[in-house]
């Protein structure tokens, strides 16, 4: 079963979704997964500075810090549920994340076929858990070298410049197939479970298809 994860590494719920999923799929022992992550910017024009998250936010959506508040409270709550961390106060600017999936890319591209999947915990872990910037290279190398790969690999990567083009085309597509929020898992290149749906929403699905593939 292919499972392509189209999300941002500055989304709360593709981090919840993540960990959703990674549950579900535990649940399902006899069912072989191939998992995919590919590219979404929530904020493609973000200044390589970021911004402060509550003035984003609230110019983005329209809402009031306390309204901004209690969904944070909400997040850390479903976060906790399902085991990730959101620090309290870790999130006080939002970046651009271009660079981060290009390393992700990166990673997809390696023999090590769980390469991507680490990295990908370990850039969510980076921004929500610990407030860091995950535009800045220096941050992403560590958390490439935290995932087991290589750091000199990692860091001639984002100098380089390499698979821009590929994750602009990647972005494009989703974009072009309809996908205008994030996480989107897409379910063998045909079925679609949108948003941070709980462990059994994933898991039931995932049964259903099972057993119709079979």
């Amino acid at each position: 079963m292919k499972i392509d994860f189209v999300s941002d590494v500055s989304c709360p719920w593709c981090a919840i979704g993540l960990k959703s999923l990674e549950q579900a799929i535990a649940r399902l022992p006899d069912v072989p997964v191939e998992l995919h992550f590919q590219p979404f910017e929530l904020n493609p024009g973000m200044a390589p500075e970021g911004e402060d998250i509550n003035e984003h936010l609230g110019r983005k959506y329209g809402m009031p810090l306390a309204q901004l508040e209690a969904n944070r409270e909400r997040i850390r709550e479903r976060g906790a549920a399902v085991g990730f961390d959101f620090a309290q106060g870790a999130r006080s600017r939002i970046y651009n994340t271009f660079d981060a999936h290009r390393l992700l890319h990166w990673a997809g591209t390696l023999d090590d076929k769980d390469a991507q999947h680490r990295l990908k915990l370990a850039l969510l872990g980076a921004y929500f858990s610990e407030g860091r910037d995950p535009s800045d290279h220096e941050v992403l190398v560590d958390k490439a070298v935290s995932a087991g790969l290589d750091a000199a690999a990692a860091r001639e990567v984002l100098a380089s410049g390499r698979f821009t083009q590929e994750v602009r085309d990647a972005e494009e597509f989703y974009r072009a197939n309809g996908i205008n929020s994030v996480p989107a898992i897409i379910i063998n290149e045909r079925h679609l479970i949108s948003g941070g749906q709980p462990p059994e929403v994933f898991e039931q699905a995932l049964r259903q298809l099972a057993a119709e593939g079979a």
